[in-house]
């Protein structure tokens, strides 16, 4: 049997298309290929749905480079007093008793042609925003969600309808092997009424045709129930949230919610869930390649305000109000292009087509000799009785028979069904993992999760709980631990009213947190863990977070990413002066001070011994598993500085340990995983002498463990990384 499958060896991931199309080319020989297939990519519309996509994305870079060149053009021949062509679009009736100034068709023009002429013709987005009815501070009114739905349309894309179960009946009838025995059972009701009579003549016929249906209902009644099981799975999958102002708060709600008006807040990471026009922001970076191919990403900002649905935001952060949902975005029309062909075969399933098709040629075979062996003794025989010429209807009927023997046989070879009781398992697996609250995209994961040897985890909100509150505090060179959510000790520690303000200052200005009202009117903390745990701890201290934003007006922000693992903001202050704050990894922003504050609130400039100190302050945090974060400030005296940030000559203001505790049950978990010889590692982005107090606390260091920084990994030779990788348990 090895050496029959050692031609089927094809690569479990990343598989070609050419190696595919060989897998479906081998098994077709035998039996139904449509139902061998069911829940796996239809490699046709695939090739049919990427030229598609390819052609509308040329569509979309012309709309991106030549038009925009044309419409430069134009306005040139306009603003000359030529017509600049373009088109009109009228107000239909229903859209002005729904209350709004623009047509459908032309709002989501402006984006998916990226007709800056037309945004400046409507206001800019002001405009825009007062002919969709809406304010940037209230965004969208609940109560005209349904109507903004029937004028602009729902953001859901077209999705084929799912298939009847009549249509998998169908499907299960066009296997090769049944239509001969249907055949072979009408031949046999013919043959049999001509030689015994009616009803005893169409027994055995009718027996064939009875269990050839019983066969077809079983198997569509499988498919069309893993079908069902599929569509759930898919319907999981997409269950994506976003951050709107909606009734004058900011709230979550799904992508399929969203409507035309809609005020989305963007961040790193974030999919742009519709078109839409920028509002405000800092450092916004849009990479568009998903629609147009480009890998150049885009910066947004007020005077390139167009953002299109599905592309990603790779850096900064802002928000944008929805003007084209649907499948009037280009994105929806990407969308259709894409079928419902699965996805490719898993490894597992690879190796039992390979099987199925050995043992089908190999039935196939035993089947027309064993069909050849019956028949040529059948004529030796009425040969040796010289009855050759002399043919009656019961010799018809044992040559049928004989070939009913033959197709039995290549029925009953044949493990048609087994390749697709393996993915029906996995997805039964899938849903098992669903139920522990584990989603799984790919049905592969499931199987190959079975053969892993390692698993590599992040730390934060995966080993950790994700719920941080600051515990220590270090300033003015005094540590102090934070108790019972009480601020009394840090307030006795003798600071002074400058220290305090200064602190405020770099807690409520540089942070990417804002406060909303939940239903119930309670204030609600909306931002990243680390940021909502130095939010409430300057609320807790008794800081006003609306009273610093009114005094201070924000000129620039350098939102932090696992590139800078800092963020910056540079304000003007009241009286006119410029002044920078920065915050993130320790280790990166203690290098960038060379001042601290004293009890005082003076700038002291730091000695060798205090950046030691500070540095040992700074690992003590760490080796109590607290996550460690710098907080800085300088002010700018030359007004030239007003386009960027600084790098160097902050002042030290205080560092914080942030506690995340350990998830209950990880520790176990861990140890279950090293005892079924499986290498748990971690991979974080915090400080190194966290991320070993944390492996350790989870049991993930172990003694002869090696925990590594990643810039001290990188620069290895080959034959370093192979010797250290097996070793290597942390990896920061």
């Amino acid at each position: 049997m090895d050496k029959l499958l050692k031609d089927f060896e094809v690569e479990s991931k990343n598989t070609s298309e050419d190696a595919l199309r060989k897998w479906r080319r081998a098994v077709t020989i035998v039996k139904n290929p449509r139902r061998r297939f069911r829940m796996v990519a239809d490699l046709a519309k695939r090739a049919a749905a990427e030229r598609k996509i390819r052609s509308i994305q040329e569509k979309i870079r012309i709309a991106l480079y030549v038009k925009r060149a044309a419409l430069q053009f134009l306005d040139a021949g306009a603003a000359a007093g030529n017509a600049s062509g373009q088109s009109e679009y009228r107000i239909s009736d229903e859209v002005k008793e729904a209350g709004f100034g623009i047509d459908p068709d032309e709002l989501a023009s402006i984006v998916r042609e990226h007709g800056m002429k037309g945004l400046k013709k409507n206001g800019g987005v002001y405009g825009i925003a007062e002919k969709v009815s809406v304010s940037f501070e209230e965004g969208v009114h609940t109560s005209d969600v349904s109507t903004r739905q029937k004028i602009y349309g729902c953001n859901r894309y077209i999705e084929k309808p799912p298939r009847s179960f009549l249509m998998f009946v169908w499907e299960a009838m066009q296997d090769l092997t049944l239509i001969i025995l249907m055949i072979c059972a009408l031949v046999s009701i013919g043959v049999g009424i001509a030689t015994e009579g009616w009803p005893k003549g169409m027994y055995d016929g009718l027996g064939i045709i009875l269990s050839v249906l019983l066969v077809v209902m079983v198997t569509a009644a499988s498919d069309y129930n893993q079908s069902l099981q599929f569509r759930d799975l898919d319907r999981e999958k997409k269950k994506i949230s976003i951050q709107v102002t909606r009734d004058g708060r900011k709230q979550e709600i799904s992508i399929y919610d969203l409507v035309v008006g809609d005020v989305v807040q963007l961040s790193i990471g974030d999919i742009v869930p519709a078109d839409g026009i920028y509002i405000s922001g800092y450092s916004l970076v849009i990479d568009e390649s998903s629609l147009s191919g480009e890998s150049e990403p885009v910066n947004v900002y007020e005077n390139k305000p167009l953002l299109l649905s599905g592309t990603k935001v790779q850096d900064g952060s802002g928000k944008m109000i929805v003007t084209a949902v649907g499948m009037r975005t280009e994105w929806g029309k990407l969308m259709e292009t894409l079928s419902e062909g699965g996805e490719d075969e898993t490894p597992l399933q690879v190796k039992l087509n390979g099987v199925a098709t050995v043992i089908g040629k190999i039935g196939l075979a035993f089947a027309v000799i064993t069909f050849l062996v019956l028949t040529v003794r059948f004529l030796v025989e009425k040969a040796l009785r010289n009855e050759f010429t002399d043919w009656s209807s019961s010799d018809a009927m044992t040559l049928l028979n004989y070939f009913a023997i033959a197709v039995t046989i290549i029925v009953v070879a044949v493990p048609e069904g087994l390749p697709l009781a393996v993915t029906l398992s996995l997805a039964f697996a899938m849903k098992k993992l669903m139920n522990e609250k584990a989603l799984v995209r790919h049905l592969s994961a499931c199987e190959t999760m079975g053969s892993a040897t390692c698993i590599c985890t992040d730390k934060t909100g995966t080993l950790t709980t994700n719920c941080m509150v600051v515990d220590k505090i270090w300033i003015c060179g005094k540590t102090e631990v934070i108790k019972s959510r009480h601020s009394e000790g840090i307030l006795e520690m003798g600071i002074s009213e400058g220290v305090l303000s200064l602190l405020f200052q770099v807690i409520f200005q540089n942070t990417a947190c804002e406060t909303s009202k939940d239903e119930n009117g309670k204030n609600k903390i909306l931002g990243t863990p680390t940021e909502k745990a130095l939010f409430e701890f300057g609320l807790l201290l008794g800081g006003d977070f609306d009273a610093q934003r009114k005094d201070f007006q924000i000129m620039k922000v350098e939102p932090f990413n696992s590139v800078r693992k800092k963020m910056s903001v540079l304000v003007a202050l009241p009286s006119g002066e410029l002044r920078a704050f920065c915050k993130g990894a320790s280790e990166i922003v203690l290098k960038m001070c060379d001042k601290f504050l004293d009890d005082s609130g003076k700038s002291v400039p730091l000695s060798e011994e205090q950046i030691l100190s500070i540095s040992d302050v700074i690992n003590g945090f760490a080796s109590e598993a607290l996550r460690t974060l710098c907080l800085a400030f300088k002010d700018l005296d030359d007004p030239a500085n007003e386009g960027s940030i600084p790098d160097f000559g902050y002042t030290l203001v205080t560092v914080v340990g942030i506690k995340d505790p350990v998830r209950p049950g990880v520790k176990d978990a861990v140890q279950t995983c090293l005892a079924a010889g499986i290498t748990v590692r971690m991979v974080t982005g915090d400080n190194i002498n966290t991320a070993i107090a944390i492996a350790k606390e989870c049991g993930i260091l172990t003694e002869g463990g090696v925990a590594i920084e990643g810039p001290e990994f990188r620069v290895m030779n080959p034959q370093q990384m192979r010797e250290n990788i097996p070793k290597i348990q942390v990896l920061e």
